[in-house]
């Protein structure tokens, strides 16, 4: 493997845990980032953690890792190790991680950042003694890193949008539709924590309150499990211990109303995440099965003209695209994990603090448990814990 270096030669020693669906991103995103972006470090890729030694070595080799270790606990004392990338189900983040910052280790970890608040608030707590040592971590929420999202979120600071007054979220999914579709960890909620609520509802939490750069301050929701048994190892069946989908509306701190959807059964809606906001000045519309499109309606346009109008966010102005192709050449899901790796070295490089904090993970936890509690009381109201 070609030893990955920067201009001045500083390199960061990088192990990840994991090595499915995210393990690969992850991987990716590692192995690409220097040769698009001006890093400050340039990641070595030394260790990959998984628990089947066969398995983790294949992943190795394929995703282009140094070596192997099958106890997470050994590979985050290793000494040619800075960072630890952890992209396990979430019942294993707070320990991972806690052990990781205890360590002097820089860390990424996957959304959401935990399977409860208590650990979430531990996990924030520990990150904030280590940044005061210049140790850093950051939440894996990639959404943020889609440049037309990033786009939206600067026409809200430029104030386009004027006050803002609805915010519409959803993020739709098919793949739990069948019903004979097996048991897997993500439906077991001492592993995952919840279900279509945490896995992907939490990207949508944290993309309006990045987007209008504002906090949720309550909620009244309601879930649902439409298979409460699936197909299991053996031929036996096994009780689903989480929410199929969730829905709930709420309210921002400014005023504004938000509605929210999550659901894994919409047929035929592969990843449809999608955001609009209305503002006293202007709208936007995002869907991410179109990601390199933002759609932005001007109050200020003339009537006999006015209408929504489609920007392809791929100009070199728009945000991380200076570092890839020419205008009209579009960007996939992937170059989002990119951009995220870009932003935390770059972070890394001058000091200063990444976002998402796990202090912004802990802010979306509190969300997602104000909306736990108030489907299990009936859909009451419940306001958001605040820091």
């Amino acid at each position: 493997m070609t030893e990955a270096r920067t201009a001045n030669g500083q390199t960061l020693g990088v192990a990840m845990i994991g090595h499915s669906f995210m393990g690969a991103v992850h991987s990716q995103a590692w192995r690409n980032v220097h040769r698009f972006f001006d890093v400050p470090r340039a990641p070595r890729m030394v260790a990959l953690g998984g628990r089947d030694e066969r398995r983790t070595k294949e992943a190795a080799d394929r995703f282009g890792w140094a070596s192997v270790e099958t106890d997470w606990r050994v590979l985050v004392e290793r000494d040619d190790v800075d960072l630890v990338d952890i992209c396990t189900p979430g019942d294993t983040h707070c320990d991972i991680a806690l052990a990781a910052l205890a360590a002097g280790k820089h860390v990424l970890c996957e959304k959401p950042l935990a399977n409860t608040v208590a650990e979430a608030e531990q996990m924030a707590a520990a990150a904030d003694r280590a940044e005061a040592a210049g140790v850093h971590s950051m939440v894996a929420f990639n959404y943020r890193r889609v440049p037309a999202l990033a786009l939206a979120r600067r026409l809200v600071d430029e104030g386009r949008l004027g006050e803002l007054r609805h915010v519409r979220a959803a993020y739709l999914q098919d793949w739990l539709s069948d019903a004979t579709a097996p048991m897997t960890w993500r439906l077991r909620k001492e592993q995952a924590g919840s279900g279509a609520l945490g896995d992907i509802g939490a990207h949508i939490v944290d993309a309006t309150q990045f987007v209008t750069g504002e906090r949720l301050t309550g909620v009244s929701a309601l879930t649902n499990t439409f298979v409460p048994r699936r197909p299991a190892a053996g031929g036996a069946e096994e009780d689903v211990t989480v929410d199929d989908c969730a829905l709930f509306t709420g309210r921002f701190a400014s005023g504004a109303v938000a509605s929210f959807e999550a659901t894994r059964y919409a047929l035929g809606r592969k990843n449809a995440m999608r955001l609009e906001i209305n503002g006293s000045r202007g709208s936007i519309s995002f869907d991410f099965e179109s990601m390199n499109q933002l759609w932005f309606y001007d109050g200020d346009d003339p009537g006999e003209h006015a209408g929504f109008r489609r920007i392809l966010a791929t100009e070199p102005e728009h945000p991380y695209l200076e570092a890839w192709w020419p205008p009209g050449h579009l960007l996939g899901y992937e170059h989002t994990f990119t951009h995220e790796v870009a932003d935390l070295l770059t972070a890394i490089g001058t000091g200063e603090r990444p976002r998402p904090s796990f202090a912004d993970g802990l802010r979306v936890q509190r969300v997602l448990a104000a909306v736990e509690k108030s489907a299990t009381n009936g859909s009451r109201w419940e306001q958001v814990e605040e820091e």
